[in-house]
C-alpha cells in the first residue's frame, strides 16, 4: 500500500477512538488516549520501532542506531485533541514520522543517530488548562505543584497519570539530556489558509509564538433578576462582558497580537438570576515575548480597573507561559533543502499556533513542516488534508533524514 495512503486509513481509524461519542476529543490520560496510545505503539511496532512510555504518558518507539553512543533524532507531535476536534492535528505529526522511520529501516545507509517517534500525551491542555504537559517534561520544565492541578471533576494530575502508565513520584526520569539529542523536526497542518492561497503543499516554520494562558474570575452579587434595580447591581457576567471587548480592541491595536476568552461560564446559571460570578480563560500570543508581556500585563489591568468601577472583585491566575522560539536556522535550511525537490518554491512561515516544538527548542534544535490543510480549518470536524499532500509531505522528511543520515553515517 502507498504509505500515503496508509497514513489517511492510520488518521481514520484513529479518528474512531474517542471518549465523547459524535465527535473526536482525547484528553489527557483519558480512556480514549489510552487506547490511542495502544493502537499507535502497534503501528510503531509493525515499523520495526522498540516502544514505551515515559513517566509522563508520552508514547515512544525508538529505531537504534549502530553507532556507540549516538545521538538521537527525534520526530513526532501530540495524539490529545481539544474537544470536538479535526482528525489531522497532531496524530497526522506522529504518523508521519512513523512512516519515515519505516522509510529509513527498508534503506541501505546506516544512519549514525538514533530515531524517536514520539506521541506526546498533552498539547492542548483541554483538561488541566495547561499545555505541553507531555513535551514539557521531556524538556525539565514540569514543576512538583504541577501535578497538584485539577481537572474540572477535582481529579488531580498525579492520580490522572497513573491511569495513563505514567508515575508523577518519576516524573523527572521523562526528561531527555540535551547531550543526547541531534534535534526535533515535527510536521502538523498549518491551521491557516496561507499553503492554499499560494497553491503550495509544505511550508518551512520560521519560529513558534510565545503564548500566556490565564484564568479571569470576577465575583459581584448574585440576586433577584426582577428586584434588584440596575444601579445596584454587581453583575459578574456584565464586568465580563466589557473586559472581553475590551481584550479585542486592545489585541487589535497591536500589530501580531492575538487575545481570544474562548471559554465563558456565568453562576449560578439561572435566567432569572444576576450572575454574581463570572468565569473566563485569556489566550494571548505574539512572536515577540516582549510585546506578549506587556499586552499581558495591560490586559490583567484594565479587568482590575473594570472590576473596581463596577465594585466587584476579580482574581486572575496565569497558569501557561510558554515563551517565543525560533527554529533551527540549520535544520530548517536542510528542510527547506527537501521541500525544494518536491514543489516549486520553499514558503517561511511563522506560526501563530503553539506546538510541542516550543517546549522542546529549550533543549535542543528544532525544526518545523507545515502541511496545507482546506481552508485554514483545524480545530473543528471539518479540519482537512489532502493524500496528495501527505505524500509530499512524506517524501520531504525522507529526504530530509536521508541527507542527515550522509552526514551522519556510521562507517
Amino acid at each position: 500500500m502507498d504509505p500515503a495512503t496508509q497514513i489517511m486509513r492510520r488518521i481514520a481509524a484513529l479518528a474512531k477512538i474517542t471518549d465523547e461519542p459524535g465527535g473526536i476529543t482525547r484528553t489527557f490520560a483519558s480512556p480514549g488516549m489510552q487506547r490511542a496510545n495502544g493502537l499507535v505503539a502497534e503501528w510503531m511496532r509493525e515499523a520495526g520501532m522498540v516502544t514505551r512510555l515515559d513517566a509522563m504518558g508520552n508514547l515512544i518507539g525508538r529505531l537504534d542506531s549502530p553507532a556507540p553512543r549516538a545521538r538521537t533524532l527525534l520526530l513526532g507531535s501530540h495524539l490529545d485533541t481539544v474537544r470536538d476536534a479535526g482528525r489531522f492535528d497532531g496524530p497526522l505529526g506522529v504518523l508521519l514520522g512513523i512512516a519515515a522511520a519505516a522509510h529509513l529501516r527498508r534503506q541501505t545507509i546506516r544512519p549514525g543517530f538514533a530515531v524517536e517517534v514520539v506521541g506526546f500525551c498533552d498539547e492542548e491542555g483541554v483538561r488541566y488548562q495547561t499545555t505541553y504537559l507531555g513535551s514539557k517534561a521531556m524538556a525539565g520544565g514540569l514543576e512538583p505543584r504541577d501535578f497538584q492541578l485539577q481537572d474540572a471533576a477535582g481529579v488531580r494530575l498525579a492520580e490522572a497519570l497513573k491511569a495513563l502508565g505514567g508515575s508523577a513520584g518519576r516524573w523527572k526520569t521523562a526528561r531527555r539530556d540535551p547531550r543526547t539529542l541531534l534535534g526535533y523536526v515535527e510536521a502538523h497542518i498549518e491551521q491557516g489558509p496561507v499553503l492554499e492561497k499560494n497553491h503550495l503543499a509544505v511550508g518551512v516554520v520560521t519560529g513558534i509564538a510565545g503564548q500566556t494562558r490565564a484564568r479571569v474570575v470576577f465575583t459581584g452579587q448574585a440576586g433577584h433578576a426582577g428586584t434588584v434595580p440596575m444601579n445596584l447591581r454587581r453583575d459578574a457576567l456584565c464586568a465580563a462582558a466589557e473586559w472581553v471587548l475590551a481584550v479585542e480592541q486592545e489585541a487589535r491595536a497591536v500589530t501580531g497580537l492575538v487575545a481570544t476568552t474562548g471559554q465563558i461560564a456565568a453562576l449560578p446559571g439561572a435566567s432569572n438570576v444576576i450572575p454574581g460570578e463570572a468565569r473566563l480563560t485569556l489566550d494571548v500570543r505574539h512572536a515577540e515575548d516582549r510585546v506578549r508581556n506587556t499586552a499581558q500585563k495591560k490586559l490583567e489591568g484594565l479587568a482590575r480597573a473594570i472590576a473596581r468601577q463596577r465594585k466587584i472583585r476579580v482574581k486572575i491566575e496565569r497558569v501557561h507561559t510558554a515563551a517565543a522560539a525560533a527554529c533551527c536556522p540549520d535544520l530548517s535550511a536542510r528542510l527547506g533543502r527537501a521541500v525544494a525537490r518536491h514543489q516549486r518554491k520553499v514558503l517561511p512561515l511563522p506560526s501563530g499556533a503553539g506546538h510541542d516544538a516550543a517546549m522542546l527548542a529549550r533543549i535542543t534544535p528544532v525544526a518545523m513542516l507545515f502541511i496545507r490543510c482546506r481552508g485554514g480549518i483545524s480545530h473543528h470536524p471539518d479540519e482537512f488534508v489532502r493524500t496528495a499532500d501527505v505524500r509530499v509531505a512524506l517524501a520531504v522528511l525522507n529526504d530530509f533524514i536521508a541527507g542527515l543520515a550522509k552526514d551522519y553515517e556510521c562507517v
